[in-house]
């Protein structure tokens, strides 16, 4: 729709909640953030964030044609890979291709529901239900460069539009008069050409186009090393994990973390009363089979029946002998014990103690304090292909 500008002197608080103040000297004060903001990237900031003072909205993007997105509201460096960005991307670049179909529609109001099922079917994952979209205005008789994209609960009332539409026009404005002046060889050789129209032709190795040159391509031999930052961390190299040996609760540590241990030294310690329990039932139920074999060898002197009962006795006692083993290896194993020398890295021994763990749940690691290693991470779009042996400098 075409806004008639007489609108907004006739209804300025169209677009704030009564109460908030004079509209118009709010949008006053923002035309006078805009011609004070020292570079784009501010001025960006000024359109997503302060725009709120004009109309309550709850996320806003700003995107241009060619340089894609340029800034989202409450995200200073936003990740131009993340799914949100890649979304809000089409998204925008869709209403301004609808928008160059129709120069004269203004301030559009958003209905996902006509939007491309693979735009609208994520619409209620990352917007709220409304929507609006302004035109970013382009020099004079020039087709809109990109929008400003706003997002809010409740639908914004039309006569708001206009207040809205003139804040752009004005930081439209000012974004254009910050492009690049020229630049000072362009400056420098400019200045040359001049002065050399009006003196003699000097020898072709003293001209300052030729020595500007041969400076650039000796610049330009010179190497050039490709970096990237990335936040790092000192990260133990061949630590040493110590896992849970069996299922149980663990009754307490015997270190502290970044403890320096021994090789064979205590770390912590199940709760035995459980295993001691089971032990001495099968060293009693052993004992009991051991008896009970007894008797029936003496009875086989006299009586051959009760030879046949000695094979079975006999297997009850290896059956209770193993389960006696196997449970005094459980009681060994719920004390457990450093594999190697060196410092005990865990979490707080109090949210341990207690805890029922299963077998193989990592519980600490016990690394050399002289092994260690920079672990980094790196975002897909900085990602470069290192050779092994590169150099790498580590800020703490």
């Amino acid at each position: 729709m075409r806004i008639d500008k007489g609108e907004l002197m006739a209804n300025p608080e169209a677009a704030v909640p009564q109460g908030a103040g004079d509209p118009l000297i709010r949008l006053l004060d923002l035309a006078h953030q805009a011609r004070e903001a020292r570079s784009r990237d501010e001025l960006a900031f000024v359109l997503l964030n302060d725009s709120h003072r004009l109309l309550h909205y709850r996320q806003a993007a700003l995107w241009f044609e060619g340089a894609g997105l340029r800034g989202l509201s409450g995200v200073v460096e936003p990740d131009p890979n993340a799914p949100y960005a890649l979304w809000m991307r089409k998204l925008c670049a869709h209403l301004h291709d609808l928008n160059q179909a129709a120069p004269a529609a203004g301030v559009v109001a958003i209905d996902r529901h006509q939007l491309p099922e693979a735009l609208a079917a994520e619409w209620s994952e990352w917007l709220p239900g409304e929507a609006l979209w302004l035109p970013v205005p382009g020099a004079a008789g020039q087709p809109p460069v990109g929008g400003l994209l706003l997002a809010m609960d409740e639908p914004c009332p039309q006569a708001a539009w206009p207040l809205l539409q003139e804040w752009l026009h004005v930081w439209a404005h000012a974004w254009r008069s910050m492009d690049r002046p020229q630049s000072w060889w362009q400056a420098l050789l400019r200045r040359e050409q001049v002065a050399a129209e009006g003196a003699a032709r000097p020898a072709w190795w003293r001209r300052r186009r030729v020595q500007i040159g041969l400076a650039a391509l000796v610049l330009m031999l010179l190497p050039v090393r490709l970096t990237v930052l990335a936040p790092a961390e000192l990260v133990a190299a061949d630590a040493a994990v110590v896992r849970a040996p069996l299922d149980g609760v663990i009754d307490r540590f015997q270190v502290q973390p970044n403890q320096g241990v021994a090789r064979g030294q205590a770390l912590f310690s199940f709760d035995q009363a459980p295993i001691t329990s089971r032990l001495d039932v099968a060293r009693q139920a052993l004992a009991t089979a051991e008896v009970e074999y007894r008797q029936i060898a003496q009875l086989a002197l006299a009586d051959p029946r009760a030879k046949s009962q000695m094979a079975a006795v006999q297997g009850r006692i290896e059956e209770k002998r193993a389960e006696a083993a196997f449970l005094e290896d459980q009681f060994r194993r719920s004390r457990v014990e450093a594999p190697r020398a060196g410092i005990a890295i865990f979490d707080d021994p109090s949210e341990w103690e207690g805890r029922p763990v299963r077998t193989g749940e990592r519980i600490l690691r016990v690394v050399d304090p002289h092994q260690v290693e920079v672990e980094a991470w790196l975002p897909v779009g900085d990602a470069l292909p290192l050779p092994e042996g590169a150099e790498l400098k580590l800020y703490l």
